[in-house]
């Protein structure tokens, strides 16, 4: 599984973390930085680290900056990407059982290293249930494709 990785300066301790737990537990990781705690746009990263999500070049996405809301907002303009906050490990987990997201976004001000690496697992590790919650996500489609 191909994992893409994206934040801002906020959010890069916790970003180069978690790289190194996706890495040991075997998932292929592409980091489009940024790469240092030096102040950034966040859109710049959170928008190349979408673009791949949805073009299917990766199959998730993770974003960290302070609080979660800028990359999310800034991914959830590109095409295919359906983005939510992982505020709570039950979240994590309804954001692919019940939404059928392809990133998730956490704000590294509000949860831990250990929280983000753990909320992450969950979400890469739950499937989307499909049935009442695909007439759901496909609405979501076909409004984005007008």
């Amino acid at each position: 599984m191909k994992i893409v990785l994206g934040c801002d300066h906020g959010g890069y301790v916790a970003k180069e973390e978690l790289k190194k737990d996706l890495l040991n537990k075997g998932y292929e990781v592409v980091d489009v930085g940024t790469n240092s705690t030096n102040s950034c746009n966040y859109a710049e990263f959170a928008l190349k680290a979408a673009t791949l999500v949805g073009n299917g070049d990766v199959d998730f996405g993770v974003l960290i900056c302070n609080s979660g809301e800028g990359v999310s907002i800034a991914a959830n303009k590109v095409k295919n990407v359906r983005c939510g906050i992982g505020y709570n490990d039950e979240v994590a987990g309804l954001l692919r059982s019940h939404n059928d997201a392809n990133m998730i976004a956490f704000g590294a001000h509000f949860a831990t290293v250990e929280e983000i690496i753990n909320r992450t697992n969950i979400f890469l590790n739950t499937n989307f249930l499909g049935e009442r919650h695909a007439v759901r996500v496909q609405t979501i489609k076909d409004f984005e494709k007008k």
